[in-house]
């Protein structure tokens, strides 16, 4: 850890009366992000802190520090868990947050301990998220794009997959004007889905703690406005865990009730589109895990790379449409390599 930040560490915790005796600093795992992460604990004092430091070296990071700042904040007024943000230094890129716990969704399911109830937890607050968070919410808080959309899906989701798990991953043909019918059509589909609501864009079992019963929401940077099943489809086929069927079928059947209470009248987009968003979902995730695996040198994500695979031609198949046929045929062939 840097001299300055350490400082600006114990500055913080001088002003909330914690001296810096027996103050511990504990670098956290990495993920999928440059951003990192030390837990702060002390001896004498309770709570702990999360401190984050992604240095603002370019436009990139720095928008996404902006993104984090301002929707983090936003989110925390409209009563969604995500950490309170207690102190900031935007030129450097440093946060001292909240710490919501060290158990995430995924520990809690691979140990198999009851955790449907945690799900209909979750989702209420996936709803309050979606829709409290989408009033008063500034795009230009945005870090990649405003809004989830079909350029969203064609350029960091279909070509994604193309580029990044076919030709990169798999070492396949560079060429696959085969695929542009299929994208184009899923892209165009999914598209229409009510889209005025707010996505958090990574709803997945890593990004969600648990703690003492209570849940936590995390990496929020990404959000934008866009429609209501890709975070459930981010949820339920996430490849980090593997859900039964029926336990799946039992998450989906709560949260369309959970709709239907709040306004039946999304029942229907919602449903519509819902499979085409949870076969972006997958593009995406296929794109990003051979990405990471292959450029970025994080080998952990290789692991999760199959079970994606036999997910998405679990999607093609039960959707049937016509016009994805070509997908549907190279997923199959994907499978039994």
């Amino acid at each position: 850890m840097l001299p300055e930040l350490k400082k600006f560490i114990l500055s913080f915790l001088k002003n909330r009366g914690i001296g810096p005796e027996g103050v511990r600093f504990e670098q956290l795992r990495g993920d999928g992000s440059k951003r990192v992460f030390w837990r702060i604990t002390s001896s004498v004092s309770r709570p702990c802190f999360i401190a984050m430091a992604n240095p603002p070296n370019d436009d990139a990071s720095k928008r996404e520090n902006f993104a984090y700042l301002m929707i983090g904040k936003h989110l925390h007024q409209k009563g969604v868990p995500v950490p309170g943000i207690y102190t900031y230094d935007q030129k450097h890129g440093w946060f001292v947050m909240e710490d919501m716990g060290s158990t995430s969704l995924q520990d809690v399911v691979s140990s198999n301990k009851g955790y449907l109830p945690i799900y209909k937890k979750l989702l209420e607050h996936l709803l309050r998220l979606q829709i409290s968070g989408a009033n008063n919410f500034d795009p230009a808080w945005c870090n990649q794009t405003e809004r989830y959309d079909r350029h969203v899906m064609i350029k960091y989701e279909a070509n994604y997959f193309r580029d990044a798990f076919l030709r990169l991953y798999l070492g396949l043909k560079s060429e696959w004007p085969e695929l542009e019918v299929p994208f184009n059509h899923l892209a165009e589909t999914a598209s229409r889905a009510d889209s005025n609501f707010l996505l958090h864009r990574d709803f997945q079992s890593r990004n969600i703690m648990i703690s003492d019963g209570k849940i936590g929401i995390i990496d929020w940077q990404g959000a934008r406005l866009g429609p209501l099943g890709y975070d459930l489809a981010s949820l339920l086929i996430d490849p980090y865990i593997d859900l039964p069927h029926h336990d799946k079928n039992a998450i989906f059947e709560q949260y369309q009730l959970l709709i239907k209470e709040h306004n039946a009248a999304w029942i229907e987009s919602f449903k519509r589109y819902y499979p085409y968003l949870a076969i972006q979902r997958n593009l995406q995730i296929l794109g990003a895990f051979s990405y990471l695996t292959k450029t970025m040198e994080k080998p952990y994500f290789e692991t999760y790379i199959p079970a994606a695979l036999r997910t998405l031609n679990d999607l093609l198949h039960e959707i049937n449409d016509p016009e994805l046929a070509p997908l549907r045929d190279l997923s199959i062939d994907l499978n039994h390599q």
